[in-house]
């Protein structure tokens, strides 16, 4: 188990989340230019619904956790998913299909998907744990997370932090857990080194806080 006291590694670790340069921002040219397009919602909320058959008319997602909240989270951090999909950074099979530049209309298009999925209303009841270790998380968050992803979980666009509120406790689950065993390959490699002190009980208590903020 992992305690919440903040050691000085853990600290180290920290500020080298701030320091080491975002690469995976910086090193991407279709990211850098998708960024600097200007989006058009309206013609996102028309290629919407190739979205809505997995993460819902809503952006909502799936109660189970297979399919993530995405409304409301941030514009460039839905783009840099997608691109990471799209160029199998982040292995996701089920979404291959639709990061295709041809099915989305190129960088304009996961620029006007994204700016829609932005502006929806973010997911007001998603799933919940069992709100057993609530404190706990609350001090693991503290401790080790907000110095990316905020007071309030809102994350950081500039910085293509996500915003973890408004979103299913199984699936932070499952992804925190793919980050921590090194599945999930497109993270910040500081997060991924965080996560190794942490165990499964660890991981379901800070995702159960996370699941309730608003």
């Amino acid at each position: 188990m992992l305690s919440t006291r903040l050691f000085p590694s853990a600290t180290l670790l920290l500020l080298s989340v701030l320091l080491v340069p975002l690469t995976h921002a910086d090193g991407s040219t279709k990211l850098n230019e998708a960024v600097a397009l200007t989006p058009n919602p309206e013609a996102g909320k028309k290629v919407y619904p190739l979205c809505a058959a997995c993460h819902g008319k809503d952006g909502f997602g799936q109660q189970q956790g297979e399919y993530p909240s995405i409304a409301g989270q941030h514009q460039r951090v839905i783009l840099k998913q997608l691109l990471d999909v799209q160029s199998k950074r982040r292995i996701n099979p089920s979404m291959y299909a639709f990061t295709d530049m041809e099915t989305l209309g190129g960088l304009q298009g996961m620029a006007d998907i994204a700016a829609y999925t932005a502006a929806l209303p973010s997911n007001p009841s998603p799933v919940r744990g069992d709100g057993a270790q609530l404190e706990k998380g609350e001090e693991l968050y503290t401790t080790y997370c907000i110095a990316c992803h905020g007071k309030n979980a809102k994350g950081n666009a500039e910085l293509y932090y996500p915003r973890l509120t408004n979103q299913h406790y199984p699936y932070l689950v499952r992804e925190l857990n793919w980050i921590r065993e090194k599945i999930r390959k497109n993270s910040d490699p500081a997060m991924t080194q965080i996560l190794q002190d942490f165990d499964p009980e660890d991981i379901k208590a800070v995702a159960d806080y996370l699941s309730r903020l608003p």
